[in-house]
């Protein structure tokens, strides 16, 4: 029986955000291995936590990740499942909903 793949962490990042771009920090963080030239995702999380927004959760105001055995969102102070189809595809929603996020705070529509 082939032994499994040990994972590694892959990718991580931490932004302080300036007011002007909303506040708070963008944390991000991806585990797996890669084989035959392929990457493999074993768990990530990505969050955008700022305090001044949200006191839940830490301060996370919106978050991605799959902890716990699922997939998930956070979002201000709440946890639903979420669909997974890959990888990129959640880093892209997490993307688009923190953008919008932030221009809903700055007053601007998205």
């Amino acid at each position: 029986m082939r032994k499994p793949p040990k994972e590694s962490l892959l990718e991580q990042a931490r932004h302080e955000l300036k007011q002007k771009s909303g506040g708070g920090i963008l944390r991000y963080e991806v585990w797996g291995y890669v084989e035959n030239g392929k990457t493999f995702v074993t768990r990530y999380n990505m969050a955008y936590i700022n305090q001044a927004v949200c006191s839940k959760d830490n301060g996370r105001v919106l978050g991605y990740d799959n902890a716990h055995g699922y997939h998930h969102r956070h979002y201000m102070g709440s946890v639903e499942a979420c669909d997974y189809v890959s990888h990129v595809e959640t880093v892209e929603r997490f993307q688009a909903e923190w953008i919008e996020i932030v221009n809903n705070l700055k007053g601007k529509s998205s």
